[in-house]
């Protein structure tokens, strides 16, 4: 068995924080949110990381990023671009966002060809979750319609400075995936009640403890035969949208249920998830890390 690699999504346009969150100093050296994924799934066990991001980013990714990791870990840069697509389509001449999570995926489908972790680069998920994943990962067959992804109960994934968009999640007795639900506009209500958008008209009330997906995936390259063909189904439909994307959780779910895919529910009581959804975010998640490293979680100095 190949050693896992991790996938970080890093290809976003941050338009609700009002800038490129990914590369946003959060440690006390000007480490970002990404840095301390990278260090914690390090001490995990992964030794290979591949970035996706945007070509305009690439330069600024290599200068923070090269020096601290090439003693450390295997680097590799994707561009998600935007005419990375199956043959017969292109993209829009008016189109400037990525295609969406899914095709970011695919867009690293030439450099990964053992199982892997697909993370988001503005989101902080806890070392426990690494370890998590990366034993899972070391078992997975490459060969299967079978993944993994790590869950957060909801409450702990909410913003108190405006409306987040959460993946709710049906988990059956086997601790199996059954769906995952895209609800928008989610908050904390005067009254404690937390609502949400489903289906962009319902509001429905969610319980807090329910359990949400924060875009931690562990998965094979038995996905991307499979995500080729979504991909072409998407773009049939859609290639001349300028917003429209595919997501992740769009090619799980029909995974599931046209070929059967198993994805297992990972979680751990350890586990703690924070992010930066707005700009407002970021001096509780400055507080976070500054407790963890008060804690002796991580070091003051986090690359040496």
């Amino acid at each position: 068995m190949q050693d896992p690699s991790l996938v970080v999504l890093a290809a976003g346009m941050g338009s609700r924080y009002k800038g490129l969150k990914q590369m946003d100093d959060i440690g006390p050296n000007g480490e970002t949110l990404i840095d301390y994924a990278l260090y914690d799934a390090l001490q995990a066990g992964f030794k290979k990381i591949v970035f996706i991001i945007r070509e305009d980013f690439h330069a600024a990714f290599q200068e923070h990023f090269d020096g601290k990791l090439s003693r450390h870990i295997v680097t590799h840069y994707v561009d998600q671009r935007l005419d990375d697509l199956p043959d017969g389509f292109i993209p829009p001449p008016d189109r400037q966002k990525p295609w969406g999570t899914a095709h970011a995926v695919w867009s690293v489908r030439h450099v990964v060809h053992e199982p892997f972790a697909v993370i988001n680069a503005d989101d902080y998920y806890g070392r426990e979750a690494f370890v998590l994943m990366y034993d899972y990962l070391t078992h997975l067959p490459i060969d299967q319609y079978r993944y993994g992804t790590v869950v957060y109960p909801l409450q702990h994934t909410l913003s108190s400075h405006g409306t987040v968009n959460r993946g709710i999640c049906q988990i059956n007795a086997q601790d199996q995936l059954l769906s995952v639900t895209e609800c928008k506009n989610i908050e904390r209500q005067p009254d404690g009640t937390i609502r949400g958008i489903v289906d962009g008209k319902h509001t429905i009330e969610i319980d807090e403890d329910t359990y949400t997906s924060m875009n931690f995936w562990g998965l094979s390259p038995s996905i991307f035969p499979p995500l080729r063909e979504y991909l072409v189904d998407f773009l049939r439909r859609h290639a001349d949208d300028a917003k429209a994307e595919i997501y992740i959780p769009d090619v799980i779910m029909r995974l599931i249920r046209e070929r059967g895919a198993v994805v297992d529910v990972l979680r751990s009581p350890q586990a703690e998830w924070f992010g930066v959804t707005y700009r407002e975010d970021k001096p509780h998640v400055l507080q976070r890390i500054r407790a963890l490293i008060d804690a002796g979680v991580y070091p003051e100095k986090l690359w040496s």
